[in-house]
């Protein structure tokens, strides 16, 4: 195989590991012999490969989490988490969850006190409504469904 087309294959997988955000961030960290030795087959970069043959190495070879995490550069708690994914879930739960905001971002405590301000005097107030209002006062962009989930957790959180 040409150095050109190798080359290819490498950027096609790099893409495609990022695209399915499964590119290893710290592939210099993977210390285990499997890895090191140059084999195209296993390839540090992969996170899920390095995920599974961490877990395998444990089940398989017996040898100890604390070692074994230590050589994929992992964390003991990291593992045990990889390993609950994996039996939960098999090997798509060794995908990282994607990344973004875990929780509304743009709707917060400042925000929602303005919503709750203007709904207390009108209850009968759409989202569509508020979100405008946000987006007049805060010049923030905000769907209305949003707005509604938003109001639902505060008052379950009150």
């Amino acid at each position: 195989m040409g150095r050109k087309r190798e080359e290819d294959q490498i950027g096609n997988k790099v893409e495609a590991l990022k695209k399915y955000h499964a590119l290893n961030p710290h592939p210099e960290k993977v210390k285990d012999e499997t890895f090191l030795k140059g084999t195209p087959f296993f390839d540090s970069r992969d996170l899920v490969q390095v995920k599974y043959e961490m877990l395998r190495q444990v089940k398989e070879e017996k040898r100890s989490v604390t070692d074994v995490a230590s050589s994929f550069g992992f964390s003991r708690p990291s593992f045990y988490q990889a390993r609950d994914a994996f039996e939960q879930r098999g090997l798509p739960g060794l995908l990282p969850k994607y990344p973004g905001p875990k929780r509304s971002h743009k709707l917060c405590d400042e925000v929602m006190d303005f919503v709750e301000s203007i709904i207390v005097d009108d209850d009968s107030v759409t989202s569509d409504y508020l979100a405008v209002m946000i987006g007049e006062k805060f010049g923030i962009s905000i769907h209305p469904r949003s707005v509604e989930r938003a109001i639902i957790r505060r008052k379950k959180n009150d």
